[in-house]
This record gives C-alpha cells, structure tokens and sequence, in this order.
C-alpha cells in the first residue's frame, strides 16, 4: 500500500473527528439555537462525518496490511485464512470497506436515534387528554357534515365541541384572583358546551351554568371571576368589558388547562360562533387507530382527526439498521469468497493432508477475520460519529430551551451486532456445499 494513500485516509478521518468535535462543542449548552443555525451546525457535523466515512477506505487497506503483517503469530487455520484475506488486498479491500461503512452508519444510528427519542419524549406536549380523538380543519360550511359523519362511524358516542368564533373582531378573556397580588391571569379560552366541560375537567359532576365560567387549570389558584375584553369593530382601543362569575375545578390532566366559558355568553356579547373541533371524550369511549382509520376514511379530505396516544418513539430507523447489518454480512462474506481465489491454503491443507471439514474451517476463519475486522473498525467509528453528533442533533430551537434528555447509549446492542455478526458470517460460510443431488435439483 501507498504510504500517500495512507496519509490521506488518515487526514480524512481526523479532520472528520474534528469538524465533529467541533458542532459538538458548539453545541454543548443547554441554551436556544435559532433553526438556520441548527441546521448548519448538523450539516457540518453530518460532513465531518462524511469525512471520517472517506478516511475509512485507504484504513482499510492498512487494516488488511496489519492483518497480513500478524499472520505468522497465528494458528495455521487462522493463518491460512488471513494470508488469503491480506495476500489479495486490490479484490477484498473494496468488500471489506463496505463492511466498515455500513458498520459505522448502523453504530452512529443505534446512538442517535435513541438520543433523539429521549429529547423528544422531554419535549413532547399533548394536544388532547390519552386517548382522545379529535376532528378539526374543517370549514364552517362542512362543520354538520362532519358531525354527521362522527356519529356515523361512532353511533351512541357523546361528541363534545370547542366553538371559535368566527367573526373578525377582538376578544380576550382573563381570570381574576382577588388574592393574588396580580390578580389577572391568562389562560386558552375553551368555548363550548357542557360536554366540552365534562371532557375538560374529566369529572362528569363538574357544576355547569350558562352564566358562569369555569377556570381549569392545575395551578394553585382560586378565581373569583372572569373578565371578556372584546370589541365587534375589532379596534383594541375602544373595548368593552363584560364580567361574569367563575370557579376554579383541576383537570383531569396537565395538558388541558383554559378558561371555560359557555358559548351562550359569548353568543350574547354579539359573536357568531362555530365548531372549531369536535372531541371523543375518552372518560366515555377510549378511541383506536383502527378507528381513527375508519374515520380518515370516510372524512376523506373534508377534515383532519388527531388521536392522542402520547409520545411514541419512531422504529423506521430499526429497518436502516437491519439492511446496514446485512450489508455488512454481505461484504464480509464477500471479502471471504474473493480470498479464495488463489488455490494455496488449499495446496497447504492437500499437503499436510487436510480434510474437507478442515476447508471450511478455513473459509468459516476468512469469513471471521473479514467480518471482525470491519466490524471493530467500522464500530469505532460509529461510536465517535454518534457520541459527537448527538449534541447538534439535540439543540433545542424554543425561546425556552429544554435541558438535554439523559439517554442511555444502547451499549450492549452495539456490542451483539459487532460481536455477534463475525459469528453468523463465520457459521455461515462454514456450511457445506450443496450435493449432487441438490445441484441437479437446482
């Protein structure tokens, strides 16, 4: 091998390891980053370690060389086996690198991905109460149609409905404590009836009057009333003010807080008010996916639905990983066919008077060395591309930054997939050709 070839992987690879070390520094506080700057950050961090995945190339051909260079410290089956992996390194070089980089891409993924979940679960904020299915994004013209179609798909279910108003004027409603010393408080309205109360507070003896309001929030706080700020003419410096009693209930959960308010007094002030989203209940009927499907389906693009089942962490990557994993079980398969193409472990063996068993032992030991190599160099790898990548692919872009999630790095898996296909790929090879018979079958 080249000594410039060698110093060019190399110089890849550690100016990849620095540019990420350098994203991951950057990124290390707990602190906002704006989107575009994120974005850059990742997409450097992403080079750099496309730089490293280059550097592993002419490293594999090093690899080889050192595997070659140990050889004569062997037993004779291993020795065998890698003199013809490091005899020929123009033919396996290319198989065994695949095993490298695919290697290094499932790694750098099992640590990401878990990493991203975790913050993900840290951030996530329901939209509804656990298994509750909502329809919303329809017009007020379509607003009977759908309902029609909810209690179609879900006959004898309660529908409870959250109005907006659908004039372009100004309203704003705050609660009043008279024992704080700042008494107004804001909180989302929520206009509906006394089933969208019921769905509020998750307590069907919850007290309902069209004339009083209701504070829902988990808050310690007592309000005594609620004030509406509104004008039809939508000009904020001529309000008008309306105040109407209010008491204060805890929810059934800490994602549905707001300020309830029947939509009788709101229809009083002069507002014209229509659905704005319709709501299973889960206190009455838990919603499914199968359901929620159904419901898709005979919507169709009418209206969009929304079934509240908490964080659920995406699996889509698992399947980059298996294929990762194959590649790399093919490639160093592969390099293990492409080994024995010169006939002189096979002249060794003839000589020494070696079995056939004895053959594939040699060929189960090529697949081995092939598969072990790239799968300790590719591991490296992928480790130090998750372990520094994960800081830019965790920044936090709200004005009020979540703290990093902790995240356990799934060790023991990453050890079974580099450990553990070696072995596969060894068991593999060393399986017998098919016979006579099987051929003429074939």
């Amino acid at each position: 091998m080249r000594r410039g070839y060698l110093a060019w992987g190399a110089i890849l690879s550690v100016s990849g390891i620095g540019v990420m070390a350098i994203t991951a520094s950057s990124t290390y506080e707990d602190v906002h980053y704006d989107d575009f700057g994120s974005a850059m950050t990742a997409l450097a961090g992403v080079i750099g370690g496309g730089l490293l995945l280059l550097g592993l190339g002419p490293l594999t051909l090093s690899l080889l060389g050192l595997l070659g260079w140990w050889a004569g410290r062997l037993p004779l089956l291993l020795r065998l086996a890698a003199r013809d992996v490091a005899g020929d390194p123009v033919r396996t070089a290319p198989a065994v690198a695949a095993t490298v980089i695919a290697t290094a891409l499932a790694v750098a993924l099992m640590i990401i991905e878990p990493a991203l979940a975790a913050q993900r679960r840290a951030e996530y904020y329901p939209e509804a109460r656990p298994d509750a299915l909502v329809v919303d994004g329809f017009p007020a013209d379509k607003a009977a149609a759908v309902r029609a179609a909810v209690q179609r798909e879900l006959p004898g279910i309660p529908i409870a409905q959250r109005d907006r108003q659908l004039d372009f004027a100004h309203l704003n409603i705050e609660f009043v404590e008279s024992s704080s010393l700042d008494p107004y408080g804001w909180l989302p309205p929520q206009i509906g009836d006394q089933a969208l109360l019921r769905y509020l507070t998750g307590d069907p003896s919850t007290p309902y009057a069209e004339n009083t309001a209701v504070v829902v929030t988990t808050e310690n706080v007592k309000a005594d009333s609620v004030v509406i700020y509104y004008d039809l003419s939508d000009k904020e410096d001529s309000l008008s003010t309306r105040t109407v009693p209010a008491i204060t209930v805890r929810p059934v959960g800490p994602y549905v807080d707001g300020i309830f308010v029947p939509a009788k007094i709101v229809r009083d002030l002069g507002f014209h008010l229509g659905p704005e989203q319709l709501i299973i209940d889960p206190s009455f009927h838990r919603s499914s996916a199968i359901e929620q499907e159904r419901l898709d389906r005979r919507l169709a693009d009418s209206a969009s639905t929304y079934l509240e089942r908490g964080f659920v962490a995406p699996t889509g990557w698992l399947r980059f990983v298996v294929v990762a994993a194959l590649v790399a079980l093919g490639g160093a398969l592969a390099a293990s066919g492409l080994a024995g193409g010169d006939s002189r472990s096979r002249r060794v063996l003839v000589r020494v008077r070696g079995s056939g068993a004895a053959m594939r032992l040699v060929v189960a030991c090529r697949a081995w060395l092939s598969a072990a190599g790239g799968m300790v160099l590719g591991g490296a790898a992928g480790c130090a591309i998750g372990l520094l990548l994960v800081w830019p692919f965790t920044t936090s872009s709200s004005w009020e930054p979540y703290e990093r999630a902790a995240f356990d790095t799934p060790w023991w898996p990453i050890a079974a997939l580099v450990g553990g296909l070696p072995v596969l790929a060894a068991a593999i090879a060393a399986l017998p050709p098919p016979g006579p018979r099987q051929r003429s079958r074939t």
